[in-house]
Order: C-alpha cells, then sequence, then structure tokens
C-alpha cells in the first residue's frame, strides 16, 4: 500500500495525486471559450430583424451575417490549424479570444452592413482556429485517465450558449438592444481574456519533428469512418433544426418554438454530463445508444406531427441524445489522431460546418419539394448510415476494446 494512503484517518477518503484530478479552473475557461465562440456565431440569428433594421437592409441581407461566419470557419479551420502547429497554445487561445474582443466590438459600432460581414468572416476565422485547438488542449491540460471527461467539461460551453445563452441573448436584445448585446459580449471576451492569463497553463507547440501532414492524418486508420459519422449526425440535426419553426408551424406550435428550443438545450446539457460520466469506459456504446436515439427521436417527429406531447418527447430525447455528439466524435477522432489531433479536429470542424451548410440546403430542398413532414424520415435515413458505419469501423473509428491510456 502507498505511504500515502497509510496517513488517511478512518472515514477519511483516500488522498488523490493533483496529477490525478481534473484541472477545472483551465477547463471552465476553455467552456467560457467556447461559450463566446457560439454565442457569436448565432446571435445574429436571434436578433435578425432588429439588425436588419439597425442595418437599414432586409432580412435576407442581415442573415447573410451567419453565413459569412460559417464561411469563414469552414475555409480557415485546416489550413490555419496546420499553420499554427508549432505556436504556443496558451498565446493562440489568447489570440482568438482577443479576436472575438475586436470583431464583436466592431459589429457593435458598425453601421455599414459591408464592415459589419467583413469583421463577422474574420470571427468566422478566428473560431476555426479555436475549434481546431480546443480539444487538443483540454486533453494537454488533463491526466491520462480523464482526458474525456476534460473534454466534455471544455464543450459544455457550447450547449450552454444554445439552451440560455442565446435565448437571454435574444430577450436582451429586445430590451437594450442588439448592438449593447454584442457589446456585452466583448466584455465577456475581456474576462475569457483576464481567466486565461490567470488560471490556463501554457504547452509548447508540435516540433517539426513531431508535426504530421494533413494527408497523413487523414488516412489514418479510424480517421475517415469518424467524419462520416460527424458528417451524418450533423447533417441530419441540422436539416431539421434549421427548419425547426416550419416544421411547428405545421405542427400546430407556432408559439411554442421558445419552448421546444429550451427543450432542446436543457435536455443537451444533460446529454453532454451523462457523456462525460461514461466516455473513459464505454465510448463506442454511447455513440451507438445517441445515434439510434436520435433516429427514434426523428421517427417520433414524422410519424407524430400532429401530436403535441409526442413532439416534446421527441425533442427531449433528440436533445439528450445529440448534446454529447461533439464530445464523442471529438474524443474518438483525438484517440486515432495521436500526434495529428490539432489536424484531426480542423478537419471534423469542417466537416461539422459543411453539415450545417448542407442541412439548411436540403432542408430548404425538402421543404419546396415535398413538405415538411419529409424531414424526419430523411434525417432518419442518414442516421442509419451513421449506425452502419459505427457499427463496421469496430477495430478503428470506434473500437469494440478501449485502449488502455
Amino acid at each position: 500500500m502507498d505511504n500515502h494512503f497509510n496517513l488517511t484517518k478512518p472515514n477519511q477518503k483516500p488522498y488523490t495525486s493533483p496529477s490525478e484530478r481534473l484541472p477545472w479552473a483551465g477547463l471552465i475557461a476553455l467552456a467560457m471559450a467556447g461559450f463566446i465562440c457560439v454565442l457569436t456565431e448565432t446571435m445574429p440569428a436571434g436578433l435578425l430583424i432588429p439588425i436588419s433594421e439597425g442595418l437599414g437592409v432586409s432580412e435576407s441581407l442581415a442573415g447573410q451575417l451567419v453565413t459569412a461566419y460559417a464561411f469563414g470557419s469552414l475555409i480557415a479551420a485546416i489550413p490555419l490549424t496546420a499553420a499554427t502547429q508549432s505556436w504556443r497554445r496558451k498565446p493562440l487561445l489568447l489570440l482568438c479570444m482577443t479576436g472575438f474582443l475586436v470583431f464583436n466590438t466592431i459589429t457593435a459600432l458598425s453601421s455599414s452592413l459591408t464592415l459589419t460581414l467583413i469583421v463577422r468572416f474574420f470571427a468566422g476565422v478566428t473560431a476555426g482556429i479555436l475549434w481546431g485547438m480546443t480539444a487538443g488542449y483540454a486533453r494537454l491540460m488533463a491526466p491520462k485517465s480523464l482526458k474525456g471527461k476534460a473534454m466534455a467539461i471544455a464543450m459544455i460551453g457550447t450547449s450552454f450558449a444554445l439552451a440560455f445563452g442565446l435565448p437571454v441573448g435574444t430577450l436582451l436584445g429586445s430590451l437594450v438592444g442588439w448592438r449593447t448585446v454584442f457589446g456585452i459580449m466583448s466584455l465577456l471576451a475581456v474576462l475569457s481574456i483576464l481567466w486565461i492569463i490567470w488560471k490556463i497553463p501554457d504547452f509548447p507547440g508540435q516540433t517539426s519533428e513531431k508535426r504530421t501532414s494533413l494527408f497523413k492524418v487523414f488516412i489514418t486508420p479510424g480517421v475517415r469512418p469518424i467524419l462520416f459519422v460527424v458528417l451524418a449526425w450533423v447533417l441530419s440535426h441540422n436539416i431539421l433544426y434549421t427548419y425547426i419553426a416550419p416544421y411547428l408551424s405545421e405542427a400546430g406550435l407556432s408559439q411554442r418554438v421558445d419552448l421546444v428550443l429550451l427543450i432542446f438545450g436543457v435536455t443537451s446539457l444533460i446529454g453532454i454530463w451523462m457523456i462525460g460520466i461514461f466516455i473513459e469506459r464505454i465510448l463506442r456504446t454511447l455513440v451507438l445508444m445517441s445515434l439510434a436515439g436520435f433516429g427514434l427521436a426523428s421517427l417520433a417527429l414524422g410519424i407524430g406531427i400532429s401530436q403535441p406531447t409526442i413532439i416534446y418527447v421527441a425533442v427531449a430525447l433528440w436533445g439528450l441524445t445529440f448534446g454529447g455528439a461533439a464530445t464523442l466524435t471529438q474524443t474518438a477522432i483525438a484517440d486515432h489522431a495521436k500526434q495529428g489531433t490539432d489536424l484531426a479536429q480542423s478537419m471534423l470542424v469542417t466537416v461539422w460546418n459543411l453539415a450545417i451548410g448542407g442541412g439548411s440546403a436540403i432542408g430548404a430542398i425538402l421543404m419546396e419539394s415535398f413538405d415538411v413532414s419529409s424531414i424526419p424520415l430523411v434525417m432518419v435515413f442518414l442516421i442509419a448510415l451513421g449506425l452502419l458505419v459505427v457499427f463496421r469501423a469496430n477495430v478503428y473509428g470506434f473500437p469494440l476494446k478501449t485502449k488502455k491510456s
């Protein structure tokens, strides 16, 4: 028995080495960075009408603020993550948060649509870098046995932003104006910068000997199946999430969009909490259960479109099974990519953004060619493809046996 156990008193918990504990302060700082990143991305959607009025443009043009952000993230994630592999992690993180501070401040003050679109594009570029490094940073801070839990904590800011940040920001926008909301996000960025300086440890970037090529990471066994599952999973999610209002209108719940999104957000938080508890032991099982549950929810949304109770229950299951999607897939790809973790994460970010755009496009086609009730059926098909790939990727990607740390 170790000496430190001999020093414990009766009924006293054994001593836990600091190396075996989660670095909570640093992980919460990463979660806050993710919170600000997601708010910056999604807030224009919640404030679309006042932004269009404030800039003197149509709502469709104001909606391009979301498009500009997504485009910046899409094209920047892989090349800039590759270019910054050798940078020390803390200065790079601080640079990203400073970017959010500057770009949100300009957005709050700008009266020009062109200028606003430009800074939104560069905010998306910043987000591409941030998402490419967050998972790797969380794993660097955590002990080997807790890397999955560390990633779950670092990613919880995303769910908080969607569940509470966006609704609260939208409400504030109606009370104090959309420019003030972006100013508040700039203030949050300042607080985040101070927290990072104070609490997050620094780590060196990868040396030239350890850096790997993009192609080598892409052909690493397990990486491609994981990327395909991300595409199928997020694509199916966004087909409905983008057009949730028309779907609920068809179901006679047009006045309950806020409630439905709240249910989804809260159950997403519960989902990511549950994933954090079990991810180290049963990642493959969690992915299979999440996809199967999401497929069941999609089927229920298709056949129960005239039943509000079924819709509420299905949305709760949808949130519960999608909340941990990012953590599960990021953990899986990090386990396989090894030294190429940041590059692999940037690929995942790129596929994720492609799925967001693809979901919007496919949903629009389905609504124009058929009707909104066809959306859940397509979701079921995509989820079935994802499940098939997970079942087949039982050696690399989503292995039957969890690797020992």
